[in-house]
Formats: structure tokens, sequence, C-alpha cells
């Protein structure tokens, strides 16, 4: 293995890198996209109870603002409830921007690993085809082991970075498509919150 890396020439050092990064970021977003942390199911509950019973202090607030995301919207939204349908709305909508950058942490990063990694591997094929014409023009045809060797050296590059995009590629939509659902379930506690709090729609 060391010998095929080594026959892809210094290009495969960066690939590496980006191998080595995509794989970081794939198994923290597994760990802290986690539904259960997102979206506590016992959250929307214990929130309600809370409400129902006038315990909702600051301190109660400042707790559930940094118990998760979602806890982080409804904490927003409970804040300025006594403001008024519009303003607790534009609240939990603020809230819910910040919270959905935070969950789209990394993956630009992995996004740009998928599209560099495959034109890393063209540059490197590309330089070892270089190599074997010039050693072509040294030492003619006459040898077609050194032809197809060289050729051979020359697409590592290319397999070791499509090695690292599609995978990135293929996680990169599975995180994007899962923020999106977690947004989505986000946004329909929120509208609940709102509702039961301020249940006079004419107000939006």
């Amino acid at each position: 293995m060391f010998e095929i890396i080594k026959s892809g020439g210094w290009l495969m050092l960066p690939i590496i890198l980006c191998s080595i990064g995509a794989m970081g970021i794939i198994v923290e977003r597994f760990w802290s996209l986690r539904r259960k942390k997102i979206l506590p199911p016992e959250l929307v509950p214990q929130v309600w109870q809370l409400s129902r019973e006038k315990k909702l202090d600051d301190v109660t607030l400042r707790h559930l603002r940094n118990s998760s995301p979602l806890g982080c919207i409804l904490a927003a939204g409970l804040a300025n409830s006594q403001h008024g349908r519009r303003f607790m709305k534009e609240s939990v909508e603020e809230a819910g921007r910040m919270v959905v950058h935070d969950l789209e942490r990394f993956l630009n990063t992995l996004g740009t690993i998928a599209l560099i990694t495959p034109l890393l591997g063209l540059l490197g094929t590309v330089f070892g085809m270089i190599n074997v014409f010039s050693a072509l023009m040294e030492h003619g045809v006459g040898n077609p082991g050194v032809l197809a060797g060289g050729i051979s050296v020359a697409l590592i590059t290319t397999a070791a970075g499509l090695t690292v995009a599609i995978p990135s590629v293929i996680f990169h939509r599975y995180f994007e498509r899962l923020v999106d659902e977690y947004v989505v379930s986000m946004e329909e506690e929120a509208v609940k919150l709102i509702d039961i709090l301020h249940g006079d729609r004419g107000e939006s």
C-alpha cells in the first residue's frame, strides 16, 4: 500500500490529508447530529408542563436554551411571548437561523473536499502522463512495459481522488438532507408553541 501511495507522487499528500479531514468531519457530524441530541423527545412535554405551571423563569429559559438546538428555538420564543405573536415569531426565526448555521457546521468543508479531490487526482494523472511522454521521448517505444507502468502510476492519483470524493459527496448530501428534516421538525414545534401561547393568528 505504501508503495502505491509513493508511486502516486507528491499530490497523494493533499489527497490523503483531504481523506483524513473528510473522515473526521463525517464522524463528528454523525455524533453531533444525533436526533435525540437535536430534538430531545421529552423536551416539548417538559416545556408545556413548565408553561402551565408558570415556572419559565430566566434560569429555566437559560437552561432550556443551552440544552439543545430545539431548546434554543423554544427558549427564544418563550422569552418574548409577552410581546405578542409577531415578535415571538421573529425571535423564533432569528434563533432558527443561528441553529441552522450550527447544524451545517463543516458541511461546506466536506463539500469542498468532495469537489477538489477528483481535480487533485486528475492533476496528478496529467503530471504522470507528462512524465510518461518524457520517458517515451528519451527511450522510445521499444519497451511497452515502461509505457504501461508509467500510465498505471499516473492513474493512481485519479483513483485515490475518486475514492475520497465519492463517499464525501454521499455523506455531504445525507447530512444536508438530515439538517433539512431537523429544521422542518423544529419549525413545527415552534409553530405549535406560538399557536398555544397566541392562538390568534390575526396578529401574524
